[in-house]
């Protein structure tokens, strides 16, 4: 059995998969600056809500999701032509980053088929002790259920699964290093626990569709053509944004942007 084909298999079996150490430490490096950046950019917003409409025209976030490392894991679980559906930071601060409530990711998105992956970087360390995700495995075989909105709570999405679905004597923590990556299916029930922690806890999350899952809502704010070719007739894809000097936060490989 290949590598691909064996995370494959457990994603099957368990609705995710982890992929240790993909992306390198400079890389890493420039997307906590792109964090410090963002934050002093928006002051007024929650390092929980940096999510994709703040990155159609940001080139660095553009560079992040397309770097061919996370493409090609992406292609193990959708195919060879691919394009970005959504993405989002949820960066979690020391002390008093908020939880993610149990949830089903699809319930949320406007995709017709459900057909789409989604890859969570690890940009800092990410252990029980700051909140690291926590998946219930095997609940991809579940439908899709609506979600409820929760405000007796802090959370992240403002929103949840209802608690008698979710079995939490059978969640299992996603520990990953920074520069890993976990993959996790559209249905699977997943979340996690508030950062009470002196130490950050910053994620990425990339949806990846292919080129044949139609985005139902037009315009759409991240939808980006990133390998092989689109399905015609299906989705409208923006181009690759510009780096200008002063309005963009600089970063190796910029000049690819110009």
């Amino acid at each position: 059995m290949t590598a691909k084909e064996t995370l494959r298999a457990q994603y099957d079996e368990q609705g995710y998969v982890q992929v240790p150490n993909v992306l390198d430490e400079a890389l890493i490096g420039e997307t906590r600056e792109h964090l410090d950046w963002l934050a002093a950019k928006y002051p007024d917003l929650r390092p929980e809500q940096y999510h994709s409409d703040l990155m159609g025209k940001d080139p660095f976030w553009h560079r992040l999701i397309s770097d061919e490392r996370l493409l090609d894991i992406a292609e193990a679980f959708i195919g060879p032509d691919i394009a970005l559906f959504a993405t989002h930071y949820i960066s979690k601060p020391a002390y008093d980053g908020q939880p993610v409530l149990w949830h089903q990711d699809g319930s949320y998105w406007p995709l017709e088929p459900m057909d789409v992956v989604t890859l969570w970087l690890a940009v800092d360390d990410s252990v029980p002790e700051n909140g690291c995700m926590r998946v219930i495995p095997g609940t991809q075989h579940m439908d899709l259920q609506e979600m409820i909105a929760r405000n007796d709570v802090e959370n992240v999405l403002g929103s949840a699964i209802d608690s008698s679905l979710v079995d939490e004597s059978s969640a299992v923590d996603i520990v990953l290093p920074a520069g890993s990556v976990s993959v996790h299916h559209p249905n699977v029930i997943h979340g996690s626990n508030a950062n009470l922690s002196p130490m950050r806890r910053a994620g990425l999350t990339i949806r990846y569709i292919p080129t044949s899952t139609r985005i139902k809502v037009t315009p759409w704010h991240s939808g980006f053509l990133l390998r092989g070719k689109p399905v015609e007739g299906i989705n409208d894809y923006l181009p690759k944004p510009r780096f200008v000097p002063g309005e963009h936060m600089p970063f190796r490989g910029s000049e690819a942007y110009r």
